[in-house]
């Protein structure tokens, strides 16, 4: 019997292949299951009938801060660093969440770009408030200087080794001094995920073992390296034989022990509708926040309605965006007005003290609150910015 393509039929396939296409190409598909299996399961996920008096919103923006990237020179360097220093106290002034902080930045700096008057002026915002230093690590297999598990160690150590000499990454946990730090891949390659830009199975068996609390690194859009497992905060157990181990993991839970390797605390990942010159048409939301990414009211609402939290803990909802905020064609959305705009508008709807209360945190403060819901705290997470990493002992000298 032969078999008859209708018109219809042929161009149904048609549109199918085409749009498979585009979601093989963007990486979609990577996550594309997760995603849609996620957001069933919270859509029809029985709701507790006692009434929550708050729902917590914990903001957390992250910036893969390079101020030498792209081969700047000394001076568009510091013209980088001038912005930071000078703008952002200004405009983050005019904010404060419920627990009356600023809005807070975590600037993940990488060593390679390592400069001590870059690292005194950003010490200077910390210690006035402002945010928190995390590492940043560009690393590759690729010659003249290829990596190993043992270079990578060394880098990794000689890192925390410099930092901490102005008291980065020096905390006390239950009293006793320790050095740790949260992490950012460079080219979103953890893991040997983009064996040109990393070439170690077994990284996060040595971040555990150097003092990585946590990483930050996703989500990652049209890359490969982006993990199975989405809108998560979850626990990666490292294979060292093999290549992203934190494709998949254990979900962080009230009440869990925290088995695994690596936390992996990750931003929104899914689709929104948004306008192209008038028309609705379906996008990408991955919580970048840029030029050519502006921070407006919608996108503010795709993120909390994406509702990443601890499982057991749905009223402190996580938002963590991210940028590389150092290039200064970034800087008047950072610095400027749209940053203003999105700020203010987060007061207005999510800081009202009547259903919604905003908390700005740093990276090591969002770990601390997710670990405190791990272990049972309720209540205002704002209480527990250092449960278990007590505040970085900067100093400038």
């Amino acid at each position: 019997m032969a078999i008859v393509i209708t018109a219809a039929a042929f161009i149904v396939i048609v549109l199918f292949l085409f749009l498979w296409g585009a979601i093989r190409k963007r990486k979609i598909d990577i996550w594309l299951p997760a995603y849609c299996k996620k957001t069933i399961a919270d859509r029809i996920r029985p709701r507790s009938d006692t009434p929550v008096a708050l729902t917590h919103i914990l903001f957390c923006f992250v910036d893969h801060f390079e101020p030498g990237w792209g081969g700047a020179s000394k001076e568009l360097q510091q013209e980088r660093l001038d912005g930071w220093c000078s703008k952002y106290p200004v405009f983050a002034q005019q904010f404060r969440d419920a627990d009356g902080f600023h809005p807070r930045h975590t600037w993940f700096y990488p060593p390679h770009y390592f400069n001590k008057e870059h690292i005194v002026r950003l010490l200077s915002l910390c210690l006035t408030g402002y945010g928190e230093i995390e590492m940043h690590m560009h690393h590759s297999r690729m010659e003249p200087f290829p990596d190993n598990s043992e270079t990578l160690k060394n880098k990794i150590q000689a890192c925390i080794d410099l930092y901490s000499q102005y008291g980065i990454f020096v905390t006390r946990v239950d009293g006793l001094p320790q050095r740790r730090y949260a992490f950012i891949h460079g080219d979103w390659a953890l893991d040997n995920s983009r064996p040109q830009y990393c070439g170690v199975n077994d990284e996060i068996t040595i971040l555990r073992q150097t003092g990585c609390y946590a990483d930050f690194t996703f989500p990652s859009y049209m890359v490969e390296s982006q993990p199975r497992t989405v809108n998560t905060i979850y626990y990666a157990k490292d294979n060292p034989t093999q290549a992203k181990s934190y494709d998949r993991g254990v979900e962080v839970r009230v009440g869990s022990s925290g088995d695994g390797d690596l936390m992996m605390i990750q931003g929104p990942l899914g689709f929104r509708w948004k306008k192209r010159k008038g028309i609705p048409i379906v996008g990408i939301e991955d919580g970048e926040i840029s030029a050519n990414n502006l921070p407006v009211t919608e996108r503010v609402d795709a993120w909390i309605s994406t509702g990443i939290h601890v499982a057991g803990r749905e009223n402190w909802i996580v938002v963590k965006v991210f940028t590389h905020g150092a290039p200064t064609e970034h800087h008047d959305v950072l610095l400027g007005n749209p940053i203003r705009e999105m700020h203010r508008y987060l007061n207005e709807k999510y800081n009202d003290g009547l259903k919604y209360a905003l908390h700005y945190v740093t990276a090591r403060e969002l770990y601390n609150i997710i670990k405190a819901a791990e272990h049972g705290k309720d209540g205002n997470p704002g209480l527990f910015r250092d449960y278990l990493l007590e505040a970085y002992h900067y100093k400038t000298s």
